[in-house]
């Protein structure tokens, strides 16, 4: 029994040290925010080929809405999205002549014509209306939508994947989410586009090793971050300016899981976050590789929690990008 003992104490020992070093690791490791633009990454060219600057969100907004469309090599793609978005917004404008919007695409560093095929929007229907903006280097899908949204000047601010997987039209959906949350302290509230509702229809269609990564994946993100939402990862979010500021003002994580880490800021932050049932379709095409991806956001989530429970990461208060 003594060496039994032994062994179980050598055991938790060992267990205690090596998540010691975990933690070492995990706040040596952390990266702090960066919101430095490159000087190219500060402008935006209009119809006439003049460069502009890019507004902040620091400033009062001038629209109603925003749209902000991450988009990486999606010159085949996103063609079909935009003509989706721009067509309800326009719609939506005759009918409600007070109601404005913009649509500013990021392009992600791509190696392809995603930003030309932008700016035929922008040429289209005017960059007051639709704008591009060109990151110098790829940053991942969660640096590409900060950039965008602390570009923006919307009352309200939408990330939209630039597949179009989700219908456009549902913006009425996640709005009413939006207005539903009562009280909104200091105007700040999040409404989640969600695919919950297709669950048991996905898993039926799915292999058992993609269902096993998708069920492990939602535990991690239960256990480790955010708690009370079904669906962090659905490209369909609403902000108020309000909240896109404080959320986005302290958010680390730039690639998959950034959607997680951004409701986990909110969630510590005390901002009411609606999730709301959103019609979506899986598009070919997709960047996201099952098992690495999935993977690389397991860790991600791991280092997340550990890096805010060190104090490596600490919520900040809302700066200026320069």
């Amino acid at each position: 029994m003594d060496f039994i003992f032994e062994i179980v104490q050598a055991l938790v020992a060992l267990a205690a040290l090596s998540l010691i070093v975990v933690l070492i690791i995990a706040h040596v490791t952390a990266e702090m925010v960066t919101l430095t633009r490159h000087e190219k990454e500060k402008y935006f060219l209009t119809v006439t080929g003049e460069k502009e600057l890019f507004p902040s969100l620091h400033d009062p907004s001038s629209r109603e809405l925003s749209v902000v469309i991450p988009a990486y090599n999606e010159e085949l793609r996103m063609p079909v999205m935009l003509d989706e978005a721009t067509e309800y917004l326009e719609n939506r404008q005759k009918q409600q002549p007070s109601f404005t919007y913009e649509v500013i695409v990021v392009d992600d560093g791509s190696k392809d014509k995603t930003t030309e095929v932008a700016l035929r929007y922008s040429r289209k229907y005017g960059a007051d209306k639709v704008r591009v903006l060109t990151l110098v280097n790829n940053r991942g899908k969660g640096g590409a939508v900060r950039m965008g949204t602390l570009s923006s000047r919307g009352k309200l601010i939408l990330m939209a994947d630039a597949d179009g997987a989700t219908k456009f039209a549902d913006i009425e959906k996640v709005e009413a989410g939006l207005n539903a949350l009562k009280p909104k302290p200091e105007n700040m509230a999040i409404s989640c586009g969600s695919r919950a509702h297709l669950e048991q229809d996905s898993v039926a269609q799915r292999s058992m090793f993609r269902t096993f990564l998708m069920y492990g994946f939602h535990f991690l993100v239960w256990f480790f971050c955010v708690r009370g939402i079904k669906d962090t990862q659905c490209g369909f979010k609403l902000f108020t300016r309000e909240a896109a500021l404080k959320t986005f003002s302290s958010l680390h994580v730039e690639r998959w899981a950034f959607d997680v880490e951004l409701l986990y800021i909110a969630q510590c932050f005390k901002i009411p976050i609606a999730e709301v049932a959103v019609n979506w379709t899986e598009i070919e095409g997709s960047k996201l590789v099952p098992f690495w991806s999935w993977l690389q956001m397991g860790r991600d989530l791991f280092f997340i929690r550990m890096r805010y429970f060190t104090r490596a990461w600490k919520l900040q208060s809302a700066h200026k990008t320069e």
